[in-house]
C-alpha cells in the first residue's frame, strides 16, 4: 500500500465529484482559494452543488464562476461579499442561502472534522439565528419560500453566571477543496499566512479532501512542527505551480507619495 496521494492534474482530482455533491471550500474573500480546482470543476460540469465556504468569491473569480454558470444550488456562508450575481440569485429565489455567523461556521466545520455532532455557543442567542425565520430561499414573488428553523437553546453556568447557549450542528461534506503553499506526497500541507484562514477546517470537514499545492515536496521535507494540516485529512494532492493567478478583492494599501 502506498501513501502517495498525488494525482496528475486538477481534472483527474475532481473527476468523481457528481451532480448534487456537497463541498467545503477553503478561502477568505479571494485569499487562499483553490482556483485551479474550481476551474476544473467548472469544466467537468457538475451541477446542483451545495457549497460551504466563508463567501462565494466575486462575479468572475473564485466560487463566483460556478455560481455564474448556475452550478450551485445552495450556499452556506457567513458573508455575501461583493458578488452581485450572488445577490441576484438569492433575492430571485434561484439560490438557497444558509447564513451563518463566521466563527460559528468555522467551528461547525472543525467539529465535523473532529467527529463532534453538535456544540453550544452564545453566538446568535436572541436573534433569528437561534429563533428562526431567516430567509433561506425567496419565492418568485419576493415572499419567503423557505425560512430557517428555530434551534434549541439551553442554559449553562459559565464563570458562575447562567447564560443561554444555542445548539449548532456540525458540518460534514462529500468533498473539500483547498489551496496550500506547500504539500508533500503524503498530503501534509502548509498554508501561506492569512491564506490559512478556513482551509484546514474545510479540509477536515470533507469526506474526501482534494488539495492543490503550489510546491510539491517529498515526505520529510516539511518539518513536522511546521505542518498546518496533517495528511490524514487529505486524500488527493495536485501540484499547480507557484505562478497560479492570485487576485486581490479590494486593495487597502496607500499609494506611494
Amino acid at each position: 500500500m502506498t501513501l502517495d496521494k498525488t494525482v496528475p492534474d486538477a481534472a483527474t482530482a475532481v473527476a468523481d465529484i457528481p451532480d448534487g455533491a456537497s463541498l467545503a471550500v477553503g478561502g477568505f474573500g479571494l485569499c487562499g482559494i483553490p482556483m485551479v480546482l474550481i476551474d476544473a470543476l467548472l469544466a467537468r460540469g457538475s451541477r446542483e452543488l451545495a457549497v460551504v465556504s466563508n463567501n462565494c468569491g466575486v462575479d468572475d473569480w473564485g466560487l463566483g464562476v460556478l455560481l455564474a454558470a448556475g452550478r450551485i444550488r445552495k450556499m452556506t456562508s457567513s458573508y455575501v461579499g461583493e458578488n452581485k450575481e450572488f445577490e441576484r440569485q438569492y433575492l430571485s429565489g434561484e439560490l438557497e442561502l444558509e447564513l451563518t455567523p463566521q466563527g460559528t461556521l468555522a467551528e461547525k466545520l472543525r467539529a465535523g472534522g473532529a467527529g463532534i455532532a453538535a456544540f453550544f455557543t452564545q453566538t446568535g442567542v436572541g436573534t433569528q439565528v437561534a429563533e428562526g425565520g431567516l430567509p433561506q430561499r425567496y419565492a418568485a414573488d419576493g415572499g419567503i419560500a423557505v425560512a430557517s428553523a428555530p434551534k434549541p437553546v439551553q442554559r449553562f453556568e459559565v464563570r458562575g453566571e447562567l447564560r443561554d447557549f444555542v445548539l449548532e450542528e456540525a458540518i460534514t461534506t462529500d468533498f473539500a477543496l483547498v489551496h496550500a503553499q506547500r504539500g508533500d506526497r503524503h498530503g501534509n500541507l502548509v498554508f501561506d499566512k492569512s491564506a490559512r484562514n478556513f482551509s484546514p477546517l474545510a479540509a477536515m470537514a470533507g469526506r474526501i479532501c482534494i488539495a492543490e499545492v503550489e510546491e510539491l515536496v517529498e515526505p520529510g521535507e516539511i518539518d513536522a512542527d511546521a505542518v498546518h494540516l496533517p495528511g490524514i485529512f487529505v486524500d488527493r494532492v495536485v501540484e499547480v505551480g507557484a505562478d497560479v493567478e492570485k487576485r486581490i478583492e479590494r486593495r487597502t494599501v496607500r499609494e506611494e507619495h
